[in-house]
């Protein structure tokens, strides 16, 4: 995609912003414009005419992969126990196996809320 000097210049900015950092930069902005991370994703997905892939059979959920748990491997463990609802063996089993789906069939919504908190724990997330 052929970006502006300006978009590009941010676009280098965001490349060297740590998970931390792209959060609050993200609630920042959706602060400022009065939108959410998920409604701006869907924005973007529309203009860029992503939408033809509806047609090709997409489907309209995505499956949470943690690819590496980082270096707060406790903390990561409570996210995932809290977010599935399931007992502190049984996440600390998951965690341990990384890279492993967390959760499947996720609406993109719930994808990014699952994403956020993980990545506020330094643990790196994929939509698969």
């Amino acid at each position: 995609m052929d970006l502006s000097k300006n978009a590009q210049k941010i676009m280098d900015l965001v490349k060297e912003m740590n998970a931390i950092e792209l959060n609050q930069l993200v609630k920042a902005l959706e602060e400022e414009f009065g939108v959410t991370a998920a409604a701006m994703v869907v924005a973007w997905w529309w203009a860029s005419g992503w939408d033809a892939g509806w047609d090709a059979g997409w489907s309209d959920s995505v499956n949470l992969e943690l690819t590496e748990i980082g270096q707060q491997k406790i903390a990561v463990i409570k996210v995932v126990k809290e977010m599935l609802n399931i007992d502190l063996k049984a996440a600390k089993d998951m965690v341990e196996k990384a890279p492993v789906i967390v959760k499947e069939k996720l609406k993109m919504e719930e994808a990014e809320t699952f994403k956020t908190k993980l990545q506020e724990v330094w643990a790196t997330v994929n939509f698969k």
